[in-house]
């Protein structure tokens, strides 16, 4: 048994964890390790956004775009692409890419290919939106989880290997103390969102980020499953979880989730594989931490994993979260509706 954070990156306690030093897990999780040279990653979640079925093929010829650059000198480690039809009624198609280190990822962006399309006029002339949601954690303000040992989906794909079993999950707060920073650090959130232009008005908007947004990605693959367990999936897991995601998606606002995306893998031709995700942006950790603990929706989900969790073998649950400096997060919407991703709650400055 050992601790979910790396050697190098422990440090003396100042704030303590959840729970007792003698503490046992009741059933054995992992966590993704990385040498001590990735020192600071970059998520990039590159969407594409239409409604209307007349736009689907624009929407998927520039998915296969972005997708296309990723391919440049300098691209993502990992990627992966999935579809989610929003609140609002829009269908969105994203691309994640993950990179090991900021220094790659900003010669990538900055290559023409690249800079020159997003800075385009053509983005704000187009008939489906585009948007950017780019973040860059330091190797002490993110954790993983997983049911599994390899073939690790996210930002487990761009790290080195693997723990062997940790001690902090299965507890109120395990999530919390699988952060690094958490050792020393309250990890609250500091600061308003704030939005360069009116999102109600089609055209480029920057969303100016305050520091300690949390995001999650909560992940389930079913691809390998066999009939039991897919079984298992789709009868029992899978609606309890549909329901806390669509919560948040329709309630988030009130209890400080500033946007939350149930996503399906696709493949660039538009159809379903079957993998899924959460996506969710949350205004600090807390409060990510309170709805996981005392709402009704994330305990059906919480109890559910537990009474099934023994009898996995091919179905894949993981997560990963991370914390970010407000200078380490980029928020671009273009021609984007007004409740897309954290435009919802970002206020407008009132102008002289």
């Amino acid at each position: 048994m050992e601790s979910a954070i790396d050697t190098h990156l422990q440090c003396p306690r100042t704030l303590s964890r959840r729970v007792a030093d003698d503490y046992r897990p009741p059933f054995p999780m992992f966590v993704a390790r990385a040498g001590n040279d990735l020192t600071q990653v970059v998520m990039g979640y590159f969407g594409v956004q239409y409604r209307g079925e007349d736009h689907r093929a624009e929407a998927l010829r520039t998915l296969r775009e972005i997708v296309g650059q990723f391919a440049l000198p300098d691209g993502p480690g990992e990627y992966d692409t999935t579809e989610h039809t929003d609140a609002q009624d829009h269908v969105n198609l994203i691309a994640v890419g993950y990179w090991r280190d900021p220094a790659t990822y900003e010669r990538w962006l900055s290559g023409p290919d690249v800079a020159g399309w997003w800075n385009s006029d053509e983005r704000l002339a187009a008939d489906v939106g585009v948007f950017r949601e780019i973040l860059s954690p330091r190797a002490d303000q993110f954790e993983t989880l997983y049911a599994f040992t390899e073939d690790f989906p996210g930002v487990g794909a761009i790290m080195d290997g693997v723990s062997g079993e940790i001690e902090e999950h299965g507890y109120w707060g395990s999530m919390r103390d699988r952060i690094p920073l958490s050792q020393t650090e309250w990890l609250g959130a500091d600061g308003e969102l704030t939005a360069s232009e009116d999102p109600s008005r089609r055209g480029r908007v920057l969303v100016r980020p305050h520091g300690n947004i949390a995001l999650i990605r909560s992940g389930q693959d079913w691809a390998e499953a066999g009939e039991r367990e897919r079984t298992l999936y789709s009868e029992e897991i899978e609606p309890v979880l549909r329901q806390g995601m669509d919560f948040l998606r329709d309630n988030g606002k009130d209890i400080g989730c500033y946007s939350n995306r149930y996503v399906r893998y696709i493949d660039l031709d538009g159809n379903s594989v079957d993998k899924s995700y959460n996506i969710g942006h949350w205004r600090s950790l807390d409060l990510l931490e309170r709805w996981a603990e005392s709402h009704p929706t994330h305990l059906r989900i919480f109890v559910t994993f537990f009474r099934v969790v023994e009898q996995l073998e091919k179905l894949r649950l993981y997560h990963e979260v991370s914390v970010f400096d407000a200078g380490d997060q980029y928020y671009e919407y273009v021609n984007c509706h007004p409740a897309t991703g954290l435009l919802r709650d970002a206020v407008v400055p009132a102008r002289a």
